[in-house]
C-alpha cells in the first residue's frame, strides 16, 4: 500500500474520536447550513428501500435514513467510528477497508438501491471500489457521492494529486490527513471506467455565499 494511503487510514484511527465529537457536536458549519441536506435530499429522492453508506463514520447518514424507514447498512475502515454508529442507533454497521471490499473479503450485503458514499472517497485508485460497488447495486440502483467541489479545493493547482488536511481551526487533537484530490474530468472518467453513467451532477450551495460547498454526483450502472 502506498504510504499516503496508509496515512490516511492511520490518520483516521488517531482522529476518530475528535471526529465524533465534531459531527455530534454540529461543529462543522458546511454540513449544517448544506451538504448534510444536500445528500439527504439525493438519496430520498429516489426513494429507496435499502440503502448501503460507505463510509459512514459515525453513522448520523444511517440514524438520517433509519428514522425515514430506510433499510440502512453502513461500513467503515475504522472500529471506533463504527463502534460509535453501533452503539448510536440499530442499522447494522460492519468495518472493513476499501481493499476488503474490493477482495470481497468481507459480506456486506447486497441488492442496494442507493450506495452513498459523503465526503469518503479520498484514496486515490477508487475505479476498483467504485466497481465492486457496482456488483451490489440491484436492478436500477444508483451511486450517489458528495465530495469536495474541484474548483473550490484545489487553491491554484487544478490537477490531481494528494493534498493535506491540517484540521485548522478545528478543536481537539487532529492528526494531518493526507487525500486525494481529482479534479472533475478525473472524477467523471472514474465513474466511466467504474461502469457507471452520469445521471445527476449538482453543487449544493449556501443561498448567502456565492460558492459551491460541494460536488454531489448521482450515477448508474451501464446496463
Amino acid at each position: 500500500m502506498p504510504a499516503p494511503e496508509s496515512n490516511l487510514l492511520q490518520s483516521w484511527h488517531h482522529n476518530a474520536q475528535p471526529w465524533i465529537e465534531a459531527i455530534r457536536g454540529g461543529t462543522i458549519e458546511s454540513r449544517l447550513q448544506v451538504t448534510d441536506q444536500a445528500i439527504l435530499l439525493a438519496i430520498l429522492g429516489r426513494q429507496p428501500e435499502r440503502v448501503l453508506d460507505l463510509g459512514c463514520g459515525e453513522g448520523w447518514l444511517l440514524r438520517a435514513l433509519t428514522e425515514r424507514g430506510i433499510e440502512a447498512v453502513g461500513v467503515d475502515g475504522d472500529a471506533t467510528l463504527v463502534e460509535a454508529a453501533q452503539a448510536a442507533g440499530s442499522s447494522p454497521v460492519h468495518v472493513a477497508s476499501y481493499e476488503a471490499l474490493v477482495d470481497s473479503k468481507v459480506d456486506i450485503g447486497r441488492d442496494y438501491d442507493l450506495i452513498c458514499a459523503n465526503f469518503a472517497l479520498l484514496h486515490q485508485d477508487i475505479i476498483p471500489l467504485l466497481a465492486a460497488m457496482n456488483a451490489l447495486l440491484a436492478p436500477g440502483g444508483a451511486l450517489v457521492i458528495q465530495t469536495l467541489h474541484p474548483w473550490i479545493a484545489a487553491g491554484d493547482d487544478y490537477q490531481d494529486g494528494w493534498r493535506e488536511e491540517t484540521f485548522a481551526g478545528f478543536k481537539g487533537q487532529w492528526k494531518p490527513m493526507p487525500w486525494y484530490f481529482r479534479t472533475l474530468s478525473s472524477w467523471l472518467n472514474a465513474l466511466d471506467m467504474a461502469g457507471y453513467q452520469l445521471t445527476s451532477l449538482q453543487e449544493p450551495q449556501h443561498p448567502q455565499s456565492p460558492v459551491p460547498q460541494s460536488l454531489l454526483m448521482v450515477a448508474e450502472p451501464r446496463r
